[in-house]
């Protein structure tokens, strides 16, 4: 079965998505572990094409020039291979720690799609998995529903990626989403700074994930969150009246649309100001990911996140070197 095509591009020294895979088609791969190999070879394939037939880049020795950068550092041989401009990695950009939270609740088994939003999050989970392995860097994942799964700690390698891929195939459960508990549990277990992504629908309540995310932020994580819906949570297009059946705590309720369509859309909104604003006040990176669109926004938004923290580590290393 020949990988769905993607495109990709980067601006300003930032990735940014111009066409990517086709998640129905992507979806239709069985195994997890190649949707993931081709979400990131089909991204990085037009992220750094280059004229010169043969060339590579070690994505563990270079990374992507982002503005504030000291231009001194750029590799000139690089540029003319490639015509992309990129610099060397300090020694404290390397090794760095990501754990990957990962919501298996009831609610992510939803989907009006050929696939739900869990098989669309695992998805997203295992790709950025492979991508930060790949970079020979350390990946970490905790999924949850109302309870704790299993803790894989950050480590590197083809092993290590197996182990993700079986703990991210494990069966939803639980009665809720509870974000409590992950959140404080990595808070707990990871004594150093890292970076931190949530993949999750966020059906729950906003001010528990504001403390959670407060707390986080105050033992110095970088934490970026990917909201995974479905297109019929975010548009309420639901076709006829019918009775429905809540998926975590199994209630019966008969809905019709045309009644409840404009209050459902009012509550989602406040909902979703509720955790923009979070965000933006804790400095924390906030990207939808609607299940019908491609996940190389997911992968984009994870190497943006880690270029930007970059930026000021560099310069306060420097300038600590310079007042040696």
């Amino acid at each position: 079965m020949s990988p769905p095509a993607a495109t990709s591009k980067a601006t300003d020294g930032n990735a940014s998505v111009s066409a990517g895979v086709d998640p129905t088609a992507l979806m239709r791969i069985k195994s997890l572990q190649l949707r993931a190999k081709t979400v990131v070879d089909g991204f990085f394939s037009g992220l750094h094409r280059s004229p010169t037939h043969g060339s590579s880049i070690e994505f563990s020795e270079y990374r992507a020039y982002v503005p504030g950068d000291d231009l001194r550092n750029l590799d000139w041989k690089l540029y003319a291979r490639s015509d992309r401009y990129f610099v060397k990695k300090f020694e404290d950009e390397t090794n760095r720690r990501c754990y990957l939270l990962v919501d298996l609740s009831r609610s992510m088994d939803y989907g009006s799609l050929e696939y739900s939003k869990l098989q669309y999050a695992r998805t997203v989970a295992a790709t950025l998995a492979y991508f930060i392995i790949m970079q020979h860097d350390a990946v970490g994942v905790l999924s949850f529903d109302d309870e704790l799964g299993d803790f894989l700690p950050a480590k590197s390698g083809a092993k290590h990626f197996h182990q993700i891929l079986v703990e991210l195939s494990k069966a939803t459960g639980g009665t809720g989403t509870d974000l409590e508990k992950p959140l404080e549990q990595v808070t707990t277990l990871v004594p150093r700074r890292g970076l931190v992504v949530l993949i999750s629908d966020l059906l729950a309540d906003t001010e528990v994930l504001r403390q959670q995310l407060a707390a986080m932020k105050a033992r110095d994580h970088e934490v970026v969150i990917l909201r995974t819906l479905d297109p019929r949570e975010l548009d309420f297009e639901l076709e006829q009246s019918a009775s429905y059946v809540d998926m975590e705590n199994n209630a019966g309720f008969f809905v019709d649309p045309q009644t409840v369509k404009d209050n459902y859309l009012a509550r989602f909104r406040e909902h979703q100001q509720q955790v923009e604003s979070i965000c933006k006040d804790l400095g924390i990176g906030f990207h939808t990911l609607p299940t019908d669109q491609p996940l190389d926004s997911a992968l984009a938004e994870l190497i943006n996140t880690r270029n930007k923290v970059a930026g000021p580590r560099r310069r306060s290393a420097r300038r600590t070197r310079g007042g040696q």
